[in-house]
């Protein structure tokens, strides 16, 4: 199963997407893939709070880039939240880091596509959460435009591929698509 949570920042959507992961875990061990690379002690107090409100049947799986290797990892049947989109599509169009190999959007995507046809083929559950932009102010920058739009397009790809879509606001779930739904 793919569930795709979305919303705004801090509406609350990354507690919704731990609740759901946890109930499709079944009492199993949760996965969590970090995708966020801690630049600024900002970065580094929320990467702490979301750690602090997990529970230690959590395992932490990092990867800032490579999304497909961590969900590789993580065992079949099992139940994994893959947080977040916005944070991966900024790494990897604006990647910095001296010791990783650049990656084409294009190559980015099909990582995604590698790694949810994995975590459907062997029965992993993918929570996968992102930042809804297209809410916020049209980008005055053209390189912020390009990333709008290579984000918005892997959100479009992964509804229409997940199984379930869910929007948080203000901490509230509103159900876009619910399993088995066309």
């Amino acid at each position: 199963m793919i569930v795709f949570v979305s919303g705004g920042a801090r509406s609350g959507k990354s507690l919704v997407a731990e609740q759901c992961v946890q109930q499709y875990a079944d009492g199993k061990t949760c996965y969590y893939v970090a995708t966020a690379d801690i630049y600024d002690s900002e970065m580094a107090e929320r990467v702490g709070h979301h750690q602090a409100r997990r529970a230690n049947h959590w395992v932490t799986l990092e990867a800032p880039l490579n999304i497909e290797q961590a969900v590789a990892q993580v065992p079949n049947g099992h139940a994994a939240l893959l947080d977040c989109l916005t944070l991966w599509a900024s790494q990897v169009m604006f990647n910095t880091q001296e010791d990783a190999a650049p990656v084409s959007e294009t190559e980015a995507f099909a990582l995604l596509v590698r790694a949810l046809h994995d975590a459907r083929r062997r029965g992993v559950t993918l929570v996968v959460v992102s930042n809804d932009l297209n809410e916020a102010l049209l980008p005055a920058s053209a390189e912020v435009w390009r990333y709008v739009e290579f984000l918005q397009g892997l959100h479009r790809w992964l509804a229409a591929q997940a199984d379930r879509v869910v929007e948080v606001v203000a901490g509230q779930s509103i159900e876009w698509k619910a399993a088995g739904a066309p």
